[in-house]
């Protein structure tokens, strides 16, 4: 009963913040400098893109919600020792490219008319891993990451600047050889409001 009452009054609030006049739908990109955590990986930032949409819902002044849906491109190098230590995998492996679905739900606290303050969970979906650490047919990644993320965002107008990282806290590594795969972004980019 508590949960389908949490459920109505829910719908009730977002249904009235959604006809309210400051929602807002826009397309957002820009560059993503990620690096995986772990022995495994040279401990560097490297450049990567993401695009995708958000929402922003206002839940009061000073306060609102920004979901997102994000195509994310991760670009990391192997250690030296890769090779030693996942000896399954070819030698000549280097460079690592995963393709993710990001779905940050950021809670936007306004500091002032153009600046917010975002801080919330971000869950990614990998859609596509490179093939060349492939072993048998199984991969080397897990399928999904949680994060938190925290970052600024300026607003003027329709038109959005921002600046996130995003630490992830899943361990990604699906080999099993006690190394703990991590991934870390930072994001930096643009958004328009449509």
């Amino acid at each position: 009963m508590k949960t389908k009452l949490f459920l109505a009054l829910s719908l009730f609030f977002l249904t009235g913040t959604l006809s309210a006049q400051n929602f807002v739908i826009g397309i957002k990109g820009g560059a993503n400098m990620g690096k995986i955590d772990g022995k495994s990986f040279k401990d560097e930032f490297k450049m990567g893109y993401q695009v995708g949409a958000f929402a922003t819902i206002p839940l009061g002044k000073r306060v609102g919600l920004q979901p997102e849906v994000v195509f994310n491109q991760i670009n990391v190098d192997t250690s030296n020792r890769f090779s030693d230590i996942y000896n399954d995998f070819s030698n000549n492996v280097k460079g690592i490219q995963l393709k993710e679905l990001l779905i940050p739900l950021m809670l936007n606290v306004n500091l002032n008319k153009y600046l917010a303050l975002q801080v919330g969970p971000q869950f990614s979906v990998i859609l596509d891993q490179d093939k060349n650490i492939l072993q048998n047919g199984k991969d080397a990644f897990k399928s999904g990451n949680f994060a938190v993320a925290a970052g600024l965002q300026a607003a003027f107008s329709k038109f959005r600047v921002y600046g996130r990282f995003a630490g992830g806290v899943t361990n990604l590594d699906n080999v099993g050889n006690n190394d703990s795969w991590k991934v870390q972004n930072i994001q930096l980019g643009i958004g328009l409001a449509l």
